[in-house]
């Protein structure tokens, strides 16, 4: 860097980040950028400058890091060379630590991936100042960290009107609080979206966060509805509705836990293209949505994009697939009441009926208040047809036994020994109980996650994901 205190700022980053691993103290995703930070201040900003096709900023509350990877991806199969916060560090210190490490110090990499956290999203990109900003979802996640929706929504505001002209904003027009949002820029607007007969659910759902206008407040009315409030709305009283699609899903065809089949219209951007996604879940196409919408924005072909969905490998906790003995173990990171209601009906839509854990911690990271767990539609692993046993694991393990029990589910299907023990002692617990060959699907909330697949690494089954 031609600069000298942003050079001795990333040179104190990188021997942070090569002590705390040869310590073996973890991955140095944070603690490094935490580091060069006190040096430099405006580090993040100067190693954005040296982007050389600009950045991306990837913010939602759920989504982001598949996604980002998704665009990662693509862009390696464009031939780019990408800096990208891989690990799912998404503060500023995450940030400015990814690309500390990853570009050089003199020169400059093609394009940067960056997942940003909700709170954090307007702090990066007025450091960032990215070419494209990708606007994913806004649901109720972590009341004590966070607040309420419409405390997120403001913070949002205000970047998002005063995003450059030159910025493009590719926002899912799905959601009403992003739609109404997307209004309030300058800004050139991507706006995608489904439109996609058999994914609709019947009636919103009772944890749904934005049932009402953002105009004039009157109750919203749905043509469909595809993930809690996200859908084709509008507002009978004042006229509020989604805004015309530039990107949309118009066909999905899904297919077990593995993957499935999504048939996307570009519009301008592109027309039809029938894309293979190596991931499940109505969610998952969400993702895959937004990540088609900024790469065919930035001119990338369809063949990358096709390549890199079907090769797609799922990112830590992802639907990511572990094999530990004689087990396929099949890991999810759920965190807020519509995570585990799309990864419940993502099991349900693959007629899945083996052993589920579900592991809920409520450490600061995961979010001290497990009241959520009641916003949580824990009555469809209750139903006739799931006849595998709900394993209740984490710290607050019994709190979710007790919701189980007022789910309907049957006794004998509740196993709660795990329940309250260290997540270490899972894998064994797993490797005793289960039949060889069997496929668990796993549930965790994120230092559960973490745990649990700490004693897998220290097995010899996984690597540790800031390796992957």
């Amino acid at each position: 860097m031609a600069d000298a205190r942003g050079a001795l700022a990333v040179l104190a980053g990188r021997a942070a980040a090569t002590g705390i691993r040869l310590a073996g103290r973890g991955g140095g995703t944070a603690l490094p950028g935490h580091v060069a930070l006190k040096v430099d201040p405006g580090l993040l900003s100067k190693l954005a400058e040296r982007l050389s096709s600009g950045a991306v900023v990837v913010a939602g509350t759920n989504g982001k890091t598949t996604t980002s990877r998704l665009l990662a991806g693509i862009f390696a199969r464009e031939g780019l060379c990408v800096a990208h916060n891989r690990a799912g560090s998404n503060l500023p210190r995450g940030v400015v630590s990814a690309l500390a490490q990853q570009l050089p110090l003199r020169g400059s990499l093609d394009i940067g991936v960056i997942e940003a956290d909700e709170n954090a999203m307007p702090a990066i990109v007025r450091e960032v100042r990215p070419r494209v900003l990708l606007l994913l979802n806004l649901f109720r996640d972590q009341l004590d960290r966070y607040g309420e929706l419409e405390t997120v929504a403001r913070h949002w505001s205000s970047v998002i009107e005063s995003l450059p002209a030159e910025t493009v904003l590719v926002v899912n027009a799905d959601d009403p609080n992003l739609a109404g949002l997307a209004e309030q820029t300058s800004a050139q607007v991507v706006r995608f979206g489904l439109d996609t007969a058999g994914a609709t659910l019947p009636d919103l759902p009772h944890a749904a966060d934005a049932a009402y206008c953002r105009n004039c407040e009157a109750r919203l009315t749905y043509e469909a509805i595809y993930v809690s409030h996200l859908g084709d709305f509008h507002c009978p009283n004042c006229g509020n509705r989604r805004p015309p699609l530039d990107v949309r899903l118009s066909r999905r065809e899904a297919s077990g836990l593995d993957h499935q089949r999504l048939e996307v219209d570009a519009g301008m951007l592109g027309g039809c293209q029938t894309l293979e996604l190596a991931l499940p879940g109505l969610y998952n196409a969400y993702n895959l949505l937004g990540a088609v919408s900024v790469a065919r924005t930035l001119g990338v072909d369809w063949p990358r994009i096709e390549s890199e969905a079907a090769a797609f490998a799922p990112a830590f906790g992802r639907f990511e697939r572990v094999r530990y003995g004689n087990l396929e173990l099949v890991l999810t990171l759920a965190k807020n009441p519509v995570g585990f209601n799309e990864i419940i009906r993502t099991i349900a839509e693959s007629e899945f009926d083996g052993p589920i854990v579900i592991a809920i911690n409520d450490l600061d990271a995961d979010g001290r208040d497990v009241s959520w767990l009641w916003d949580v539609d824990f009555e469809r692993l209750a139903e006739p047809r799931f006849g595998g046993p709900i394993i209740a694991a984490g710290i607050r393990g019994y709190d979710l036994a007790v919701r189980m029990k007022y789910a309907g589910l049957a006794e004998e299907r509740l196993w709660t020994e795990q329940a309250g023990l260290p997540l270490a002692e899972l894998a064994a617990f797993l490797a005793e109980r289960m039949r060889p060959g069997e496929r668990v699907v796993a549930l965790m909330t994120y230092t559960a996650l973490l745990q649990f697949r700490r004693a897998l690494s220290d097995s010899g089954a996984v690597d540790a994901f800031w390796e992957q």
